[in-house]
């Protein structure tokens, strides 16, 4: 089915609409506007080529999401109808792609359909957590609320994330320098190291022998070191999407020591703070633990979610349905139970939240000052081995001349 962007006179209003329609044809594109009230004035088809590029400069970051939620939450809030909020937060986004994706919801609002359900035509945008959310406003009256509801989990959950990538960053500029010294040392001086001693006929002590080999390697062969990086980087991507990998990958981020502890935490608090905001929404017990089962991103949790959720359906509290768990952390059923016997389970949630994003970016910056000292090292002694066995040699040959 072809998309089309169309602008029309809408009869009932005598107003000029610009929107986005699916169909087969211009014709037929023709006929859905004139069944839905509108006179055609310009149909124009779609063109969605533009290879990779253009879909990876106009993806759809975080912060886009966020930004049309809290928009649309303000004007839905101040009281205006939802397709006109609709085509005031399209006319201030400057995404694309995002562009197109509300200029359908627009034509599926206006053509009956409720928000939740023209979203939900478009899971890569709106996700479970989204979708639920925002079925829970339009059967509560809420949805204005429900959307700062949504924007509010969304900037958390992608500060998180930041903070987790800005503590990578150093450790990568750190290896990439090991790597370029390395380079370096390879491909320009140990080769001017085995020019001197073949002029001098001596021979090469094990060490410089052994650097000599790699470098010579690595000047002829590079394009195969170069395929064999990549092809380890493509495969290893692609196993890591398969049932196998993930659950491998998603395993090692609770085991693997030093890091361990911050995924436990970021999961902990992603957990907490998506049911916190699903209950306070209205949404069940069940499908708020469904909704975070799967929106924490990490299998071994969302298993264990699930158990509880099993448990719960069984007839337990769902503290004591957590409690035993290994990977959930002590202070989620505890806090659990606290707001169990108060009424306030959200409220709880909300708080342990809070604590774990606390704890997170102490473990953040913990992890930053520690793994510092350590790149060093690791630094000094490659970068050190490497030039002890180019100026051993060297010295050798001086204290020989002398």
């Amino acid at each position: 089915m072809k998309k089309f962007t169309y602008e029309a006179r809408d009869k009932s209003t005598d107003s000029i609409v610009k929107s986005i329609v699916q169909a087969e044809s211009e014709m037929a594109a023709a006929r859905v506007l004139t069944e839905q009230g509108f006179v055609p004035l310009n149909i124009t088809e779609v063109d969605d080529s533009g290879g990779w590029f253009a879909s990876l400069r106009n993806r759809i970051r975080a912060k886009d999401k966020v930004m049309f939620t809290r928009q649309l939450a303000t004007l839905i809030g101040a009281g205006l109808p939802l397709a006109q909020s609709l085509r005031t937060v399209l006319d201030q986004t400057q995404n694309k792609k995002l562009q197109e994706i509300v200029q359908e919801v627009i034509a599926d609002v206006e053509g009956g359909r409720q928000l939740s359900d023209a979203f939900g035509k478009h899971p890569e945008v709106f996700d479970k957590i989204y979708l639920s959310l925002v079925t829970a406003g339009e059967a509560s009256g809420t949805l204005d609320e429900s959307l700062k509801r949504i924007a509010a989990q969304q900037e958390k959950d992608a500060a998180m994330i930041s903070k987790i990538r800005g503590a990578m960053t150093y450790p990568g500029i750190v290896l990439a320098v090991i790597v370029a010294v390395m380079l370096f040392m390879l491909l320009v001086v140990v080769p001017q190291v085995e020019k001197l001693y073949k002029d001098m006929n001596k021979e090469l002590p094990f060490l410089t022998s052994a650097l000599i080999a790699v470098a010579d390697f690595t000047a002829t062969f590079w394009w195969v070191e170069l395929l064999a990086l990549v092809a380890i980087v493509y495969f290893g991507r692609q196993y890591a999407k398969t049932e196998p990998g993930r659950r491998a990958v998603d395993t090692l981020k609770l085991n693997l020591p030093l890091v361990n502890g911050m995924f436990r935490k970021l999961y902990m608090a992603r957990f907490t703070r998506t049911g916190q905001t699903l209950l306070a929404s209205g949404v069940p017990m069940l499908d708020m633990l469904d909704i975070t089962s799967a929106g924490v991103n990490n299998v071994i949790i969302e298993e264990v979610i699930k158990r509880a959720a099993d448990k719960v359906k069984g007839g337990r509290a769902l503290s004591q349905a957590l409690g035993r768990e290994e990977y959930i952390m002590p202070m989620v059923p505890q806090m659990i139970k606290i707001g169990e016997q108060s009424g306030k389970i959200d409220e709880m949630m909300g708080k342990t939240a809070q604590v774990y994003e606390n704890e997170l970016n102490d473990e953040i910056r913990t992890i930053s000052t520690a793994i510092e000292p350590v790149l060093m090292v690791v630094l000094a002694i490659v970068a050190g081995g490497m030039i002890g066995a180019i100026l051993f040699p060297i010295y050798n040959l001086v204290g020989q001349l002398t």
